[in-house]
This record gives structure tokens, C-alpha cells and sequence, in this order.
């Protein structure tokens, strides 16, 4: 007796079609999410910018609280009219709506990153490069937290790479924000006195937090990752892939400072890695040099020649951005034109 059995092609049309669908109520969920967001966002401007404009008109802080406790009476269960909060809308629309580049940013991301960045960063710039990085990396709370603390803002503006002249317009923004010029490994616990192999080792046993401090959209690949060329083999200390640049990443580990050669080395490695490991679909390889130390002006001119895209950074087991960079940033009008130029 024959059954009605689908054949194989039938059955792969019936996957294909239940995929679409569930798709597409994703995207339909995410929308959802997104429409209320803004919603929220804009009730809570609105309730901000009432509040500034009667502390403007001289009325006393007793009417926030007063506001909180009539909110959660009338309505219960709706959280976000504590008095805490209530001061937040208000800040928030004080500090915002007269910034022409904050302003329309306002119903990019959500409440509880807006108050951690309200409350984390001064800096005008600084709150704008959080915002659109948020949002263009889907970075969530505690990924947003770990980027302050560590502070990208200042290491994205002063990172070293030949980006500009060895990558196309299309990848080398993106690229841009995932090289940073001071990396942090404070997580490793190493003792004052290491070599590279056990700074990789502790990198590789640790390579939870250490893909974290490089970004999320790096993935591991392996360490001691084996080229061939002929008859000789040549290993580049970590091997990771980027995913939002679809591109190999080799990370050298280098002890003191950093010294011109190892940019030839670098190079070398990727030109094997793009001819005998990277495949049809993925953009060409990437490296980044990580050492102890770097003087500026010597990791200017050994960049310069380069035909690999590179970046050169340092690491340091504390968080904090050495003082001596600090001068560094750019001005107001270059920090503009790079945010930009970046999103």
C-alpha cells in the first residue's frame, strides 16, 4: 500500500517556508520591541522635560516626590516613577535637547543603557560615540559597562593602524572601531615577571574574558595557529575571526616594545593566511601587534610602507588609560569628523 509520503524535495520547500515565517515573526518581534522603546523614551522626555520646565519656574524639589508617589498609585505595577527615575527624565531631557547631534539619538537604544551612559560619561562626544556603538554593535548591559570601564571612546580615538590606506571605504570603519590602542589584561593575574608563552597560555585559558576585551564580535580559532610554506612551518600566536568584517584576525604577542620588524612578520603572516587559509567568501586577513610598550612616532613610520592592513597596540593589567596618553585626543572639531566619518 503506497503512502503519501513527501519526497525529499517537498520536505526541504516545507523547512525553507516554516524558516520565512519564523523570520519573519522574529523581525516582527523585534519591531514590537523597538516601537516601544521609543514610545517609552519619548513618554519619559516628555515627563523630563514638564519637570525641568517647573523647576524652571522656581517650583521646590518636593513636588518630584510627590509626583513618584501619585504615579505608582495610579498605576500599579508600571515601574520606572521612582524618584530616582523621575530626576533621571528630567536630567536626561536637560542635558540632551539642546544637542543638536544627542537629540536625535534619543529613541536609539534603551532607558536602562541611556541612564548608564547619563550617569557614566560628561562628555558630550563621549555619550554620542556610546549611543551609536551601542546600537551598531547590539552591545547589551554589561557589555556597554565592560566598554566603559575599559574605555573605548578614548582608546578608539588615539588606536594606531594603516586602516585608511589598506582597506576599502565599505570595511575599513568597521575596522577602525575594532582595534583599540590599549588593551586590558588586569583578569589574567599573571605575576610581574612572565614570558609570551605564558601571557598566550593565560590569554588562551582565560579566553572568555580575553575575547571579551577584544570585542564582541570576535570568535577564537586557535593559538599556535600552523602555517606551511614549502618545507617550513611558521605559528601566529592567536588566530581569531571577525565577524561583522567576515575576515581572519592574527594576533601577535610581543614582550617590551615594539619594534619595526615585527610589522614585516605580520605581514608575512597574513599574505599566508589569505593565499592558503582564508576562504573564497571571507575579506582579506588583519593583524594586530600587541606588545608591552610602543613608541608613537616609530609604529608612524613602520605602518606607513605597509600594504597589509595592521594595528599596533599595547596592554597593560590595569583599566585605566595611562596618563602620559591622555593628550592624545583630538580636539573637538577631529573628534566630530571622526565619529562621522566611524557611523
Amino acid at each position: 500500500m503506497e503512502t503519501n509520503k513527501p519526497n525529499i524535495s517537498e520536505t526541504q520547500l516545507q523547512r525553507s517556508f516554516i524558516a520565512e515565517i519564523k523570520q519573519k515573526i522574529r523581525m516582527a518581534q523585534y519591531d514590537a520591541l523597538q516601537q516601544v522603546n521609543v514610545r517609552l523614551i519619548s513618554l519619559y522626555w516628555e515627563i523630563g522635560k514638564s519637570i525641568f520646565e517647573k523647576q524652571a519656574e522656581s517650583w521646590g524639589k518636593s513636588v518630584v516626590p510627590k509626583l513618584s508617589q501619585e504615579l505608582q498609585k495610579e498605576f500599579p505595577g508600571t515601574g520606572g516613577f521612582s524618584v530616582s527615575n523621575l530626576w533621571l527624565m528630567a536630567q536626561f531631557y536637560s542635558e540632551y535637547h539642546n544637542d543638536i547631534n544627542l537629540q536625535p539619538l534619543v529613541g536609539e537604544i534603551s532607558w536602562s543603557k541611556h541612564t548608564l551612559i547619563l550617569m557614566r560619561c560628561k562628555n558630550a562626544l563621549q555619550r554620542e560615540f556610546y549611543i551609536k556603538s551601542t546600537k551598531k554593535f547590539a552591545w547589551t548591559k554589561s557589555l556597554l559597562i565592560h566598554h566603559i570601564n575599559n574605555q573605548a571612546y578614548e582608546s578608539y580615538l588615539i588606536n594606531q593602524t594603516n586602516f585608511d590606506q589598506t582597506m576599502a571605504e565599505t570595511r575599513k570603519k568597521d575596522a577602525h572601531l575594532a582595534i583599540k590602542d590599549e588593551y586590558s589584561f588586569g583578569f589574567l593575574g599573571l605575576h610581574n615577571e612572565y614570558s609570551e608563552q605564558e601571557l598566550e597560555n593565560a590569554l588562551v585559558k582565560n579566553i572568555r574574558n580575553f575575547l571579551l576585551e577584544m570585542g564582541n564580535m570576535f570568535t577564537f580559532v586557535g593559538n599556535q595557529f600552523r602555517l606551511q610554506v614549502d618545507d617550513k612551518e611558521y605559528f601566529i600566536d592567536l588566530l581569531l575571526y571577525h565577524r561583522q568584517l567576515q575576515c581572519l584576525v592574527a594576533v601577535e604577542l610581543k614582550m617590551g616594545e615594539f619594534m619595526p620588524e615585527y610589522k614585516g612578520k605580520m605581514e608575512f603572516y597574513l599574505s599566508v593566511l589569505n593565499d592558503t587559509v582564508r576562504l573564497p567568501n571571507e575579506n582579506d586577513s588583519i593583524g594586530i601587534i600587541i606588545c608591552q610598550e610602543k613608541n608613537r612616532t616609530v609604529v608612524e613610520y613602520s605602518l606607513k610602507t605597509s600594504i597589509q592592513p595592521i594595528g599596533v597596540a599595547t596592554y597593560q593589567t590595569t583599566t585605566l588609560l595611562p596618563k602620559e596618553y591622555r593628550h592624545l585626543l583630538p580636539n573637538e572639531k577631529d573628534i566630530r569628523e571622526k565619529l562621522g566619518d566611524m557611523f
